[in-house]
């Protein structure tokens, strides 16, 4: 039954005019970013230069393969930070889908579809259930009109509009009918101020590219003060200028880590797969590492900490209590209770349904979605399943009020009411203080309650028949990856628009409250950032009604506080705040295009259990990175040895190396066990700590490398040099034969292999050693490095690369000297991890 209205609506001339004034009612285009400009940032920042400078230096010292080799990694990387870069910044985009293409509006009397573009200021649009709203406008005519806002503002209940009350763009019809005049379209609607504001958000860098900025520095300060002190000592001892500048070039190229680069990416991309497995969908790369490191989570409620499905749990009669197992929409319910309260509840169930006729589920795809109002869904499917009958057609009907907060139906069978307990127990001769009793005690377990009333003629009174007790259940997993996340030091808050009642019984449910229960609405947020920061620490806040603004401001107060902040969401309004967190986590399934494009992380299942898989994932990337850097420098001592002995003995102690093999051990042979060391499981105690928040290249990480691997590597590889070159006559000073100078110069090669070989196995572990860990965690490492062993063979022996690297085949006793440096670091590392262990017990120990 349609709603008449005194108002004719606009004349086609007349918004024909206001359409040429104030232009179509569309979104705004966001502004187009440069596309040549984004793709030369990915090949112009920081690490990418230093390569550049690499590439260049290689070229003028007469390498152009290796020139065109750094230019490669390089472009490739680019390429791909690209791609992820052009995907993420959609967001704003696919804010315009959100519109309508069409509108119904009344104009000139008459109900016309028209296209929604041409919608224009003034016009009365014409709402039912299901339609969304394509225009800003204010109710001039409303029987029940309910609209979902939940995308804008995050409050999960349909939100009645009556006279002059507020519909927004981009929101849809839920119950009811209704007319509304428009008040403001395309960019000055609250669906382009958030666009705006989504727009705005800037990410801000991830602790993995600030790391890697940090390790990058560091690592080509050490290659430039190398390759400065050869070209210093080349030409004290009387070499030509131009040959010294070419060798010291080339020595800083050699030491430049041309492979941490893809070596990073790789490992990225292997964790982001292993993610998709869990259903996590990785939008950004550097997202992985970024989620290892967080270390407070703002989680939304509806659709992530519960399932987003009203249900009927509980409901008491006269008789007696009913209590229904179920889950969603599907009708199948598990009813427990006595024979007379069964039949109270099914008389109260008809009744209710009656109310509401529009409201029922339907099957799509497999799945069972409401239809109207979710509270009025559940309480049909509730009725469909404990067997009320078919009603008989109403003869009077007043729909839901918000003022009087009641339904009613008057049929055959009387009137029929339901609605807010207090507003239908005025309505009844019954003992209210009885049943205040059973209704306090179904809020305080956070259930919605609604009561059911009937009213007969012989009756002066209504009599009440049921007090019926909703929830949206929390997921069944909610529970266990809160406490994860507890036990991996990580701080919790739950920040939704949704009422503080429901919301704190929901983080009461799940164990998410720290000690203090504290619930705050967002209005009464601290106006400073730093009190805002000190609310938020208290181990499980609740912060309910909370506005777009409002979360931004919450995501910063807590990063200017240190904090690595994960932030999820669903809804439009949740948009600025996921680009504005460290990391943004969208849900996949219930959650808008909007929040998907804007996030880091999707959870493709909605499950809040799989943020604690992600998590677990990545801090196994922030350790597999540290492994391989370990690795990497390890390799970098024993190949800055040679040059370190040269330059110390005045040339009296010949080159070991040439500068082309340091690039086959860095490109060739190091390469494949490093991308393997990537790989590396998580371990079982990842989620039993703190995150790794602090430097990739910290104290410690040093300590091993200068003080236990490197030294141990670099000493017998030198060891075996010198004394190859010893057996064959050699005595420092003296010149030396080109060929033992090359066999030496192999045994040296062959040690730092073999030393590698073994320092592969070393880094899966920073505590304990290799036979504690096992051979068979990580088959990809025993992989790489039988290629690594294939490589060094194909290094000696196949022509013309031996005379080209300049080193050849050690003799026998190169041979086993080179050898030696397998068990040399293991028993170094394994020395040194227990001696750590040791005064790790001692200060335990100590500890009162």
């Amino acid at each position: 039954m349609a709603i008449t209205v005194d108002r004719p609506g606009l004349t086609d001339a007349e918004a024909t005019l206001r359409h040429r004034r104030d232009g179509p009612n569309i979104m705004p285009e966001p502004p187009r970013p440069n596309r040549v400009a984004q793709f030369a940032a990915q090949l112009t920042h920081f690490f990418a230069a230093m390569l550049w400078v690499a590439a260049a230096l290689a070229l003028v010292a007469g390498m152009p393969v290796l020139a065109l080799a750094i230019a490669c990694v390089v472009v490739l990387n680019g390429v791909f930070a690209f791609v992820q870069e052009f995907r993420a910044d959609r967001a704003a985009e696919r804010l315009r889908a959100l519109l309508p293409m069409q509108a119904r509006v009344r104009r000139d009397g008459h109900v016309v579809t028209v296209e929604s573009r041409t919608l224009v200021v003034g016009d009365l649009l014409v709402l039912e259930p299901g339609d969304r709203v394509c225009a800003d406008a204010t109710v001039r005519a409303s029987r029940q009109l309910a609209a979902d806002e939940s995308m804008l503002t995050g409050e999960a209940e349909p939100i009645a509009r009556t006279m002059n009350e507020p519909v927004l763009a981009g929101t849809y019809i839920v119950t009811g009918q209704g007319e509304a005049e428009v008040r403001a379209i395309g960019s000055a609607t609250r669906l382009a101020a958030l666009a705006a504001v989504t727009e705005q958000a800037t990410r801000p860098p991830s602790p993995l590219t600030r790391q890697l900025h940090k390790v990058v520095r560091l690592v080509a300060l050490i290659a430039v003060l190398v390759g400065v002190v050869s070209f210093g000592v080349f030409a004290a001892l009387g070499r030509d200028l131009t040959e010294s500048l070419l060798f010291a070039i080339g020595v800083t190229v050699a030491l430049v880590p041309e492979g941490l680069l893809p070596t990073v990416t790789l490992s990225l991309a292997r964790a982001a797969q292993r993610m998709a497995t869990e259903h996590a969908l990785v939008r950004r790369l550097e997202a992985v590492e970024t989620l290892g490191s967080t270390t407070f989570i703002c989680t939304d409620k509806t659709g992530t900490l519960t399932r987003n499905e009203m249900q009927v749990v509980e409901v008491w009669t006269p008789y007696g209590s009913v209590t229904v197992d179920g889950a969603g929409y599907e009708p199948a319910r598990k009813l427990h209770g006595t024979d007379a309260a069964l039949r109270a509840a099914r008389t109260a169930a008809d009744s209710a349904a009656r109310c509401s006729p529009d409201a029922h589920a339907q099957r799509r795809d497999g799945k069972w979605t409401p239809i109207g109002d979710p509270m009025e869904v559940a309480v049909h499917v509730f009725a469909a399943g404990i067997g009320a009958g078919e009603p008989p057609p109403p003869d009077q009907r007043t729909p839901f009020d918000s003022h009087t907060r009641r339904a009613s139906v008057i049929d055959a069978d009387g009137e029929h009411i339901t609605g807010a307990p207090e507003a239908v127990l005025a309505l009844c001769d019954t003992d209210n203080d009885a049943v205040a009793a059973q209704i306090t005690g179904m809020t305080e377990r956070g259930l919605r309650v609604i009561a059911v009333a009937r009213a007969e003629q012989a009756r002066p009174k209504a009599r009440l028949l049921a007090v019926i007790g909703l929830e949206d259940p929390p997921r069944e997993d909610v529970a266990e990856a809160i406490a994860a996340c507890r036990s991996a030091g990580i701080e919790l808050a739950m920040v939704t628009g949704d009422h503080p009642g429901t919301a704190a019984a929901i983080a009461e449910q799940v164990g998410l409250f720290g000690p203090d229960r504290v619930v705050v609405v967002g209005e009464d947020l601290p106006t400073d950032d730093a009190r805002l920061a000190d609310l938020l620490e208290r181990g499980g806040v609740v912060i309910a009604r909370v506005s777009p603004e409002q979360k931004l401001r919450i995501a910063a107060a807590l990063q200017q506080r240190g904090h690595v902040v994960a932030m999820t969401g669903d809804g439009v309004n949740d948009g600025p705040a996921l680009r504005t967190a460290d990391i943004g986590i969208a849900m996949g399934a219930s959650g808008t295009d909007v929040a998907r494009e804007a996030a880091d992380l999707v959870l493709l299942d909605d499950h809040f259990g799989t943020i604690v898989a992600a998590v677990r994932l990545g801090r196994a990337t922030f350790a597999n990175i540290r492994r391989f850097l370990t690795y990497h420098l390890t390799d970098n001592v024993a190949e800055l040895a040679p040059f370190a002995l040269w330059a110390a003995s005045g040339g009296t102690i010949p080159l070991g190396f040439t500068v082309l093999q340091v690039l086959a051990l860095d490109i060739g042979t190091d390469m494949l066990p490093a991308l393997a060391l990537g790989a590396e499981p998580p371990n079982p105690r990842t989620m039993s700590r703190r995150a790794k928040i602090g430097a990739l290249i910290d104290p410690r990480l040093l300590r091993r490398v200068f003080g236990v691997l490197g030294p141990a590597e670099a000493g017998v590889g030198m060891i075996a040099f010198l004394t190859v070159l010893a057996v064959a006559g050699w005595r420092p000073g003296a010149e030396v034969d080109a060929e033992v100078l090359a066999s030496a110069s192999g045994a040296l090669f062959v040690a730092i292999v073999f030393g590698q070989l073994s320092n592969a196995f070393a880094c899966r572990s920073e505590s304990r050693w290799v036979g504690a860990i096992g051979w068979k965690g990580n088959p990809l490492l025993l992989y790489t490095v039988a290629v690594e062993l294939g490589l060094l063979t194909v290094f000696l022996w196949v022509p013309p690369l031996p005379r080209l690297l300049g080193g050849t085949a050690p003799t026998a006793l190169g041979w086993l000297l080179a050898a030696c440096a397998i068990p040399a670091l293991l028993v170094a590392d394994t020395a040194h991890k227990m001696l750590r262990a040791r005064r790790h017990r001692h200060r335990i120990g100590r500890t009162p």
